[in-house]
């Protein structure tokens, strides 16, 4: 028998009360196709935001699908204590693609877990709990994460396993450096990562950093910046932990991986990945190299990392990805996508900046003719948009003044300029009213 409770109360009742949900009145998604989902009433979204950047090629890929389907009728599980052939397949094309010699991949659930890993095998390495991380990042929800995130509305707590300074950089438009042209930024920051060595008691294990910051609001340095980084860093013995959950598999257009805009002196020690690479299945991971990988000397396993059915999901959808170039797509795309974001842009006084590459574009607020945060106008755009058939996602730094763009790779030119259209409405509607 059905249970008559509206959902909402349900949830509110037996889920957390700091689990958030968006809207005023939550929805339930029930099912996609495409670029699309529908709601439990039967609406219809252009889904802008992707399942937080998972969704990655497409809902209800049918190549995925299929996988998923072949797979679980042929075995669902066996823990990383039996030899796995999906799990093995995919770990060979993640390290040839990663740009990491000698390349070692461990699978986990969830970009949180991977981050966890990459700062377990920094420390042993490095023999060293100390992290270096950027100003407004965000890297996992759990203990060790937490303790690594530059920004306080997703860290709920101070306490820490590690002793983490906080570098300069990561925010191109904000900050002490913001007036700077690119190389005297990029100068500025290499010597406040100088300073910050500077206080640090013995040697660090790592820097961790996203190329762009995604709950940060999309924001980015200069091209170059942690290449500039990884100089001073390879002169101190210290390791680069890319965090390529949200910028890996060409959502950038420009490039398959976030570091490769900082590439000139070579590739990280250690990247994470996660999210889209499952298409919504639950895939995480890291890549080392193998001396750093393989030092730790205890036993381990993972009994859900690395499963037959997430692993069969990553392999199609890998391969769907490829051969049809959808990094290439980001980057048409996306280009186009944020062009006609600039010319919104330039005729609405609350919006402070367009920024971010391929198909992941942010728009900050601002009350207009002030550099001071719009929140509340964010959370009401957001409204608006949905209410004319449009889902966005939401960030930026301590005031979730950003509105997150990350569709499915696949976008169309025709749905770009839809979801533009239906944004610039919403922009319209909630800051003609501010």
């Amino acid at each position: 028998m059905t249970n008559p409770t509206p959902l909402h109360s349900r949830h509110r009742t037996v889920l957390p009360d700091w689990l958030a949900l968006y809207y005023k009145h939550p929805i339930e998604l029930t099912h996609g196709e495409g670029r699309h989902v529908w709601d439990a009433d039967g609406n219809r979204y252009l889904d802008f935001f992707g399942g937080i950047l998972t969704t990655m090629t497409a809902h209800a890929l049918p190549e995925v699908t299929k996988a998923v389907s072949e797979q679980a009728g042929r075995i669902i599980h066996s823990s990383t204590l039996y030899l796995n052939r999906p799990m093995i397949e995919l770990a060979e094309r993640v390290a040839a693609l990663s740009g990491i010699p000698d390349a070692r991949v461990f699978f986990t659930t969830s970009g949180t877990e991977a981050n966890d890993t990459a700062l377990l095998l920094a420390t042993t390495y490095r023999r060293s709990n100390q992290i270096l991380a950027m100003r407004n990042s965000y890297h996992g929800r759990s203990f060790s994460t937490v303790s690594i995130t530059g920004n306080r509305g997703w860290s709920p707590t101070s306490l820490s396993p590690l002793q983490t300074y906080y570098v300069h950089g990561a925010v191109r438009t904000r900050g002490p450096f913001a007036q700077l042209d690119d190389d005297a930024f990029t100068a500025a920051a290499v010597e406040d990562l100088e300073d910050v060595l500077g206080q640090a008691r013995g040697g660090v294990a790592a820097l961790i950093a996203e190329p762009i910051q995604g709950v940060g609001g999309f924001t980015s340095p200069p091209d170059g910046l942690y290449g500039a980084f990884r100089e001073v860093l390879r002169r101190h013995g210290i390791l680069w932990i890319s965090d390529e959950v949200q910028t890996g598999w060409g959502r950038t257009g420009d490039h398959f991986w976030g570091w490769q805009a900082h590439a000139q002196n070579g590739p990280p020690d250690i990247l994470t990945f996660a999210k889209g690479i499952g298409n919504g299945m639950s895939i995480g991971g890291v890549v080392a190299r193998a001396e750093v990988m393989n030092c730790l000397d205890s036993n381990s396993i993972s009994t859900f990392g690395g499963s037959p059915v997430t692993m069969a999901a990553g392999v199609a959808n890998l391969a769907y990805l490829l051969e049809h170039d959808l990094q290439g797509n980001a980057r048409r795309v996306g280009g186009l996508l944020m062009e006609r974001l600039r010319g919104i842009a330039a005729t609405v006084p609350a919006v402070r900046e367009i920024r971010g590459r391929g198909l992941m574009a942010g728009i900050e607020l601002t009350k207009p003719g002030t550099d001071e945060a719009a929140p509340d106008a964010a959370a009401a755009v957001l409204e608006a948009a949905r209410e004319g058939g449009l889902l966005l996602g939401k960030g930026g730094g301590h005031n979730t003044s950003v509105l997150r763009i990350a569709p499915p790779l696949s976008l169309t030119v025709a749905e770009a300029e839809e979801g533009a259209e239906i944004l610039e409405q919403a922009l319209r509607q909630v800051t003609s009213i501010e």
